[in-house]
């Protein structure tokens, strides 16, 4: 008698110690398609970076003492930091107008920020080439001011603007959620004790939103050093990104591990500045979580 308790005791233990973690299972599936889409490839590029066409460096200090190629980088790094300046500028203001209007009012703000996303990166980049081009939209407006001859596209300029114009939402995003967890009563009390509202936006709102400035920033910069369909359409060969210089040498030079080391060279610069804007937040204690605080 005294086994039969002990054994449906035991029993009883077992269950209780082994419950089936569901999460386990339900991520499963997210990760299993993660390691065969992204890291996987991502470590055959890397490894033949190192391996093709022989086994070392090579493809590194060639990229390294190209001029070209060091040229086109530069240059991607000079554009997206562009257009990362220039979607915070835009998108600073307008993430302040959905924490202030109505929420019909935000729904409607926010449908229009998130028509780039509904579009096909191909129609949206040749609907900028028909504004963008000779005898368009653009040209025929500052024509109208008196400055005939803008022609946009194959520049860096119009391909500045397309890409802030589609990369836009994902700097709105980041800032919006940052901004309703700031308590505007701090506001209220800064002007009830005599601070020009000018002056309590600066010392006080503007740091409160730095958590949303730097990873919209963040986003949109590591975003714009892939972009390869926009500066395709809208560039020109002569002015050339990180992602075309990529493609040629793969379709056109069969250069696989020269396209891979430039493929991980952007991948470090990308790494590099989410660490950075990492340590800057701990540095400056400035984490989402307390922007609400």
């Amino acid at each position: 008698m005294e086994a039969v308790i002990d054994n449906r005791a035991s029993e009883g233990r077992k269950i209780k110690v082994a419950p089936i973690n569901i999460a386990v299972w339900l991520l499963l599936p997210s990760t299993v398609l993660l390691l065969a889409t992204f890291l996987y490839p991502l470590f055959s590029i890397a490894v033949r970076s190192f391996t093709d066409p022989e086994l070392g460096l090579q493809n590194y200090t060639s990229l390294l003492t190209d001029d070209i190629s060091i040229i086109i980088i530069l240059r991607t790094l000079r554009i997206a930091a562009i257009v990362a300046v220039v979607t915070l500028l835009i998108g600073f203001p307008y993430a302040h107008m959905l924490t202030l209007v109505t929420p019909r009012m935000r729904a409607v703000l926010m449908t229009v920020a998130l028509l780039p996303f509904w579009t096909s990166a191909i129609a949206r980049s040749f609907a900028w080439t028909l504004l963008m081009q000779r005898g368009g939209l653009i040209e025929t407006a500052f024509s109208w001011v008196g400055l005939p001859g803008m022609v946009l596209v194959r520049t860096s300029t119009g391909v500045t603007i397309a890409m802030a114009q589609v990369l836009l939402p994902y700097m709105i995003l980041p800032l919006y959620s940052n901004m309703r967890g700031i308590d505007r009563r701090l506001l209220d009390a800064a002007a009830s004790m005599g601070s020009p509202r000018w002056r309590a936006f600066l010392e006080i709102y503007l740091p409160l939103s730095l958590p949303g400035i730097l990873a919209g920033l963040s986003l949109v910069f590591v975003i714009a050093l892939g972009f390869y369909v926009t500066p395709a359409i809208l560039g020109s060969p002569q002015e050339a990104l990180v992602s075309q210089l990529i493609a040629t040498r793969v379709d056109t030079l069969l250069d696989f591990g020269g396209a891979g080391a430039l493929a991980v060279i952007v991948l470090l610069v990308a790494a590099a500045l989410m660490a950075l804007i990492g340590r800057l937040n701990a540095r400056l204690d400035l984490q989402p979580n307390t922007a609400g605080k």
